[in-house]
């Protein structure tokens, strides 16, 4: 339950603690005293969305604060460790802050978590229900939700729904991929084909090089042998010419001229040893050349295999590279390309697969959901016609249909199941229960949300609800009727209710008045605790209008008990 709610800067609230107490706690005040104030305070401690328009006119910051008693809900205490947000014996405080820029903080426990947080952990234990919920029971798709909460589906529904959301993604992705199958034939073929003229044509790195240098050999060879045969003359000599001296032999000459000279004069003895190491390198050079011109033949069936293979290289090269390393690198990258066809291929295969389990089980997830809501349905039927008795509703019928929703192809159910629960409602006896959105009064709707929250949360204890004029449209009997039933919820929960209604405000067993006063030029909003006389007046103010008399007060004691004195 929350024990305590401190507001600072909020709305029309400079500074505000409401203490709360366990049961059934009331709010009263005129129409715009600001009583709505409280409600939008514990959305945002429930983790509701934050607005920079709740921080009242020349702050720069509003918060809002509360106090909660944990010893009834284990189950929360339990969660809070997990996070490593332990509440201090029993008590937990929770702040959540919003400045003019917009930014939302929130803290819980001391610590600061993410606003999601909020919602995370008080999902289920402060619900609020604000003057408009009841409104909100005109719109069939509220009454599946209502349906699954009451009969505990909301999990199963949550599966129903993220099922079919993860079938549609993967529809969307296996039709992208199939759209894209016939481009991707074609461009396949096209990769083949590329890789198959490279692979047939087994190119070599640096292959082209080597070619031309050989055509240019072959191409010349008688030339290469003229002027070859020249060359080796030089060095070797000619045996028929009248000199008959090789340049070898010439050079040894010289040589051996130096060297003897070199007794004479010690520094020509290198220049001696150089013309004798060139005389060696001549008669090699003399013999490498012989073996040349030895090998040099004119091949003109090999020069045209040269050029035949030199003009393949060169296609090759115009398509796809300025030489053969670049066209065997673009013939890696189509390799490359070709391979990742193949995993699109697997891609749309395990795709299928995927699709057919996750088909499989949406359709038992909502054939299981399906019965769940025909067990939930029979059962909140009869639990809310049995409260909307005690709601001076003696006579109303109640029934929750299961209309047929309509699939869409490939899939065994919409988002929201098989069907779409449909609440139906009857005040007059005799007259079948008609669509509830169609038949009901603002006075109805009002009974039926509380009979509703009645059915839904009879089981449970520990919860903090709150009511924004649940009362809204109904008086008299029925007035009396809602507070038993509000006193009654408050025996297992702390309810926290906005009314009008006197009937209402003498059940409560904490009283809070929210009243407008101006200081200083400015509104500004107070709430305080009334008991014994002020209370009374409270509630013959509620009943009777501004001009309070004494039969007036003599009723709001009736309605009090005696208590008030």
């Amino acid at each position: 339950m929350i024990e305590t709610l401190r507001l600072e800067d909020f709305a029309i609230v400079d500074r505000a603690e409401l203490e709360f107490g366990p049961g059934l706690n009331v709010l009263t005040g005129e129409t715009g005293a600001g009583k709505s104030i409280v409600l939008g305070a514990l959305a945002l401690l429930a983790g509701r969305r934050a607005s920079a328009e709740w921080i009242r006119s020349g702050c720069e910051s509003a918060a809002v604060e509360a106090v909660f008693r944990t010893d009834r809900l284990p189950a929360l205490e339990a969660e809070l460790a997990r996070r490593g947000l332990a509440a201090d014996a029993h008590e937990l405080v929770v702040r959540r802050s919003v400045s003019r820029a917009g930014r939302s903080r929130a803290q819980v426990a001391g610590q600061l978590v993410p606003v999601a947080t909020l919602a995370e952990l008080f999902a289920g234990r402060l619900e609020i229900s604000s003057q408009h919920e009841s409104q909100a029971l005109r719109r069939p798709d509220v009454h599946g939700l209502l349906l699954d909460r009451a009969g505990g589906l909301l999990e199963l529904r949550r599966a129903v729904a993220d099922g079919w959301a993860a079938l549609r993604e993967l529809d969307a992705e296996i039709q992208t991929l199939a759209a894209a199958a016939g481009e991707r034939a074609r461009r396949r073929d096209f990769l083949e084909f590329q890789v198959r003229e490279i692979d047939e044509a087994r190119l070599e790195p640096g292959e082209d090089g080597r070619l031309r240098a050989e055509r240019s050999r072959l191409a010349h060879a008688e030339r290469l042998r003229e002027e070859g045969a020249a060359a080796l003359a030089e060095l070797a000599g000619d045996p028929l010419a009248a000199e008959g001296g090789s340049a070898a032999d010439r050079a040894g000459g010289a040589a051996r001229r130096l060297e003897g000279l070199a007794r004479l004069d010690p520094d020509l003895a290198g220049l001696a040893a150089r013309v004798a190491a060139a005389r060696e390198e001549l008669r090699e050079a003399a013999l490498d050349l012989e073996r040349y011109l030895d090998g040099i033949e004119a091949e003109p069936a090999r020069l045209a295999r040269v050029e035949e293979r030199l003009a393949r290289l060169e296609a090759l090269q115009r398509k796809y590279g300025p030489d053969p390393d670049a066209v065997l690198r673009f013939r890696d990258e189509a390799a490359a390309e070709l391979a990742a066809f193949e995993g699109a291929d697997d891609r749309t295969s395990r795709l299928g697969a995927e699709r057919a389990s996750r088909a499989a089980r949406l359709e038992r997830d909502g054939l299981e959901l399906s019965r769940g809501r025909t067990r939930a349905a029979r059962r909140l039927a009869r639990d809310v016609e049995s409260a909307l008795r005690e709601l001076a509703m003696p006579r109303a019928s109640f029934a929750v249909e299961l209309v047929a929703a309509e699939a869409p192809p490939g899939l065994a159910c919409g988002p929201g199941g098989r069907e779409t629960p449909e609440f139906r409602f009857s005040a007059s006896p005799g007259e079948p229960p008609q669509p509830l959105h169609r038949v009901a009064s603002g006075g109805e709707l009002s009974r039926a949300l509380l009979a509703l929250k009645q059915a839904a949360r009879g089981a449970e204890a520990g919860m903090v609800l709150v009511f924004d004029e649940v009362d809204a449209g109904i008086g008299g009997r029925a007035a009396d009727a809602v507070g038993r039933r509000l006193a009654e919820l408050a025996a297992e929960h702390q309810v926290l209710c906005i009314t009008h209604l006197p009937q209402i405000a003498a059940r409560a067993h904490t009283h809070l008045r929210v009243e407008k006063r101006g200081r200083r030029g400015r509104t500004l909003t107070r709430v305080e605790r009334v008991e014994g006389r002020e209370r009374v007046e409270e509630i013959a103010r509620m009943a009777g209008g501004e001009k309070v008399g004494e039969a007036t007060r003599q009723h709001a004691r009736a309605l009090l008990g005696g208590r008030g004195d």
